[in-house]
């Protein structure tokens, strides 16, 4: 039996023992990046931003991208994170290309690139991943559902300061006390005097927060108040892919931003279609045809925009009782044009799926992708970190379609998976439980679907 005190560390250490075996989801992610020349586009789309013969070699664009999209496979919501889990993995070095020779990228220089690279670059390569897609006939464009959803901001309530003249919370409720004749309010007092306030409500008309102007004061899903952002998502109905997303205050109204968003995916889609081949061109449609959304977009003003731009509306329609139209004969008509497409089965059918794709579009990218709380301050670092991070859902779905899994966390389990399918196929055919031996011998990973299993041996 061996000791520690007697191990002594070599002088020399080979490279090939610092490599690691990889994993198979980061080997299969990898060669579609490489078949795609998916650094070479960063490096010429970041030419710009680089100077020729001034200061030292900075970090790669491509380094850059492939760390950001680390942070959706991995589930890592900040850079910091994201910096301590590549320092860490042999196998994550291997992906963003830095040998083991070399340091890896520190979170500071993840966000002074993030500084440098604008947000037109950072689209580019979301619609780039979106080209990806579209080759393999991944992105349809006919069909888009919108749906929203909150993000818990960077920003703390009680940071929180008036427009008007900037005074903060306490010293807002300090005035309120002194003027109702308390002369040195204590905490208590200023407690009891918040509760007393007529109304009682931190309107966003009244109070900002000075760190992140971008933030409003929001009601979030588990029902706490918060600052926060709003987050919206247009999905491709057919596949299931993020065409668009948009970011804005947390209490905007989804009507207001229903526009922007359906917009932007038409213009995303157009940028796509121009830039694929003419056999995945073929397969997309010229233009969207239909909107699905639930009925917190259903509007007059949502409705006409819709009939304006030639689609198809979905939209589920609230319960408002009669309504007067006011001699409004082509309102009247559309708003009934939409109720009769949500009542038919093509409209049920869409809003199950509606359901389906866009809510688990939100479940990927913001619960197991850990953006739900963000860690960046105003909207356009926000939305240089969301695109990437979509943009890596999206690649996920070729992924699945190529290994059955999307994720690398989706590997575990597998092994005991493809034991309980080999125990029920064995049943089938009326083998004794009882006489069965299963060994199954895990080796380095043969094969893409099953990379926990190596080996296995039925011996009866």
């Amino acid at each position: 039996m061996g000791n520690r005190n007697g191990e002594q560390p070599s002088l020399f250490l080979g490279y090939q023992q610092m490599r690691g075996p990889g994993h198979p989801f980061y080997g299969a992610l990898n060669k579609i990046l490489r078949e795609h020349q998916f650094d070479e586009f960063v490096e010429e789309t970041c030419k710009q931003f680089y100077a020729r013969k001034f200061g030292r070699p900075s970090l790669p664009p491509c380094v850059y991208f492939r760390c950001l999209l680390l942070g959706y496979f991995e589930g890592i919501d900040s850079e910091r994170g994201i910096a301590w889990r590549v320092a860490d993995s042999l196998s994550l070095r291997d992906f963003i290309g830095i040998s083991a020779d070399k340091t890896a990228p520190d979170h500071s220089t993840l966000s002074k690139t993030r500084k440098r690279f604008d947000l037109e670059t950072h689209q580019a390569v979301f619609n780039w991943a979106l080209q990806l897609l579209a080759e393999r006939g991944l992105v349809k464009g006919k069909t888009i559902g919108v749906d929203a959803t909150t993000l818990e901001a960077n920003a703390a309530m009680r940071s929180i300061v008036r427009r008007d003249d900037g005074r903060k919370y306490d010293e807002y409720l300090t005035d309120l006390a002194k003027a109702s004749g308390i002369d040195t309010p204590k905490r208590d007092d200023l407690a009891r005097m918040d509760r007393a306030r007529k109304g009682r409500k931190t309107s966003n008309d009244d109070w900002k927060s000075p760190i992140d102007p971008d933030a409003h004061v929001t009601k979030m899903k588990d029902g706490q108040t918060h600052m926060g952002h709003k987050q919206e998502h247009a999905v491709d109905m057919e596949t299931g892919a993020v065409v668009a997303i948009t970011l804005s205050g947390g209490t905007t109204g989804d009507t207001t931003t229903f526009g922007e968003t359906v917009e932007k995916a038409a213009k995303t889609l157009s940028a796509v279609s121009a830039n694929v081949s003419n056999r995945a061109r073929k397969r997309m449609a010229t233009s969207i045809a239909e909107v699905v959304a639930d009925k917190g977009y259903h509007s007059n003003d949502t409705i006409t925009r819709t009939v304006f731009s030639d689609i198809r509306s979905y939209i589920s329609e609230p319960k408002r009782g009669r309504r007067n139209w006011n001699g409004n004969s082509l309102l009247r008509s559309d708003v009934y044009g939409n109720r009769r497409r949500i009542q038919g089965s093509r409209g049920r059918r869409l809003m199950r799926k509606r359901g389906e794709l866009i809510e688990r579009s939100f479940a990927h990218v913001l619960e197991t992708g850990r953006m739900r709380r963000v860690h960046l301050r105003q909207h356009p670092n926000i939305m240089k970190r969301m695109l990437i991070h979509v943009a890596g859902f999206n690649l996920s779905l070729v992924l699945r379609k190529l290994l059955g899994r999307g994720t690398p966390r989706g590997f575990q389990g597998r092994k005991a998976a493809f034991v309980s399918l080999l125990l029920s196929v064995l049943r089938m055919f009326g083998a004794d439980r009882r006489l069965i031996v299963l060994r199954v011998i895990v080796q380095t990973p043969v094969h893409p679907i099953f990379p926990m299993v190596g080996a296995s041996k039925v011996v009866n």
